[in-house]
């Protein structure tokens, strides 16, 4: 019973965010909830609710100071050099752009933090698309994606995860399974290069020229806080003409503030002290990966610092601060909405039903494949529970039943990691809703757009893992 009301309170917060009748917020507290009384264990919910936020407080921590950081980064004009050398690198045109975005989210995603990767990503890339008027669920899905199979690097997280519950060398599992990795990653550049050719017919082929050059009368408008619904044109024929205060998914009502981040006129620039900044970020990163501090206490540190060198004047800090309130706010009430339906799903026993029905469910002529069929549960099982519960709950059951058919554990620890680029969309994954939240995406929108093309990259590299004899 348990197992099926698991399944059925995932697949209703699904459908219901998916068709906007709820948004992700309320769903994540209201579905789990009434779940959490229909198998009757309603007065325990404060419990499994206060074990939920417990464990994810850390993260939403860290994510309202990382917002704080990078936010104070673009006020000052960190990355208007990147977005400025990225327009030129693309002239303008939809399909390198979404091949850079898929480019940068690879390259920053070695960092291993995928809230880090979405926050500078979106950073570097949001102007653009909402310049171009491009469409902003392409720039998640892609970026989520890459990072996903980024993502099985050893400081990412699954490799760790799985040579730690399988008693393994975490360089053992993973060294071989770089050419496979690297198949998945040229698909993901592959699948950008696709969507960035529909984006260019879309859109039409816009010149440089038409992209960063405003007219005159706009210019007041497009650097002030607000406008009076001026648009302002551009096109190279064809369906390329659009206003800026539209969405790249045709939502209007954008206020143009959003194209702020490349006004190099604006007030909160700080030139002198650019390399600061950069060194800072650069330190910042750089201790995050040799885990010098716990990544909170980094970014916590860094916001304080940053907001003190750039702004050492109160009411200044005070206006960057309430600039990025309303980002901060989003995303941390997601974390801690999120923390509802994890603390009922594991607090109830749903998780640890759910994984035994499934594995109980494989028949034992699969056992010599046992490798393949942990790579094909590892795109359903990462989406739908968190990356603990599958890799300690499910992995070593899986792992003991191929060792009767002669599987080796490497080979099950590896299939394991096949489905991280559908993982990363995952409603339980907090860095998702960084993505979507700074990208002003609907929830549901992004995993209506992603989870195909997600599910897509798993299968390749799964079956380039097969084909290499890894698997």
């Amino acid at each position: 019973m348990l197992t099926i009301l698991g399944f059925a309170m995932i697949a209703t917060f699904l459908v219901l965010i998916m068709t906007k009748k709820m948004s992700p917020i309320a769903a994540l507290v209201l579905i789990p909830a009434l779940f959490c009384v229909a198998v009757g264990q309603g007065a325990k919910l404060g419990d499994y609710v206060i074990d939920g936020v417990g464990n994810l407080a850390p993260t939403a921590a860290m994510l309202m100071f990382a917002i704080v950081y990078f936010g104070v980064m673009i006020d000052v004009g960190l990355f208007d050099p990147i977005v400025r050398g990225i327009l030129r690198f693309c002239k303008a045109d939809p399909m390198r752009i979404v091949v850079g975005t898929a480019v940068l989210a690879a390259i920053v995603s070695l960092d291993g933090d995928g809230s880090t990767t979405f926050m500078i990503t979106v950073s570097a890339m949001y102007p653009l698309y909402k310049r171009l008027k491009m469409s902003l669920v392409v720039m998640t899905g892609v970026a989520a994606t890459a990072n996903g199979v980024m993502n099985t690097l050893p400081w990412g997280g699954p490799t760790a995860r799985a040579a730690t519950a399988l008693k393994l060398d975490a360089s053992e599992i993973f060294i071989p399974m770089i050419p496979a990795l690297a198949v998945g990653l040229l698909a993901v550049f592959l699948l950008s290069y696709v969507l960035g050719l529909r984006e260019r017919k879309r859109l039409g082929m816009l010149t440089l020229d038409e992209a960063l050059v405003r007219e005159p009368e706009q210019e007041t408008v497009l650097a002030g806080a607000g406008g009076g619904g001026d648009r302002l044109r551009k096109g190279s024929g064809g369906s390329g003409s659009a206003d800026l205060t539209q969405d790249g998914d045709g939502d209007e009502g954008e206020d143009e503030d959003d194209f702020k981040g490349l006004d190099p006129n604006r007030s909160t620039l700080r030139p002198k002290l650019y390399w600061f900044n950069a060194g800072l970020t650069v330190a910042l990163l750089t201790a995050m990966i040799m885990q010098l501090m716990p990544i909170p206490v980094l970014f916590l540190l860094g916001a304080a610092l940053a907001l003190t060198v750039n702004f050492p004047h109160m009411p200044d800090q005070r206006a960057r601060i309430a600039a990025h309130a309303d980002n901060v706010l989003n995303v941390s009430g997601m974390v801690f909405a999120a923390a509802v339906f994890t603390g009922v799903l594991t607090g109830t026993g749903m998780v640890e039903n759910m994984a035994d029905s499934v594995v109980s469910a494989v028949p034992d002529a699969m056992g010599p494949h046992m490798a393949i069929v942990t790579g094909l549960l590892s795109l359903p099982l990462t989406y739908f529970m968190s990356n603990d519960g599958f890799y300690f709950g499910v992995v070593p059951v899986l792992a003991e039943a191929g060792a009767a058919h002669g599987v080796s554990p490497l080979e099950i620890a590896r299939a394991s990691l096949a489905g991280q680029a559908l993982h990363m969309s995952s409603p339980l994954v907090p860095a998702v809703y960084v993505l979507v939240g700074m990208a002003k995406v609907e929830f549901g929108d992004h995993t209506r757009f992603t989870v195909k093309w997600a599910v897509l990259t798993s299968l390749v590299v799964l079956g380039a893992g097969i084909l290499f004899g890894t698997i």
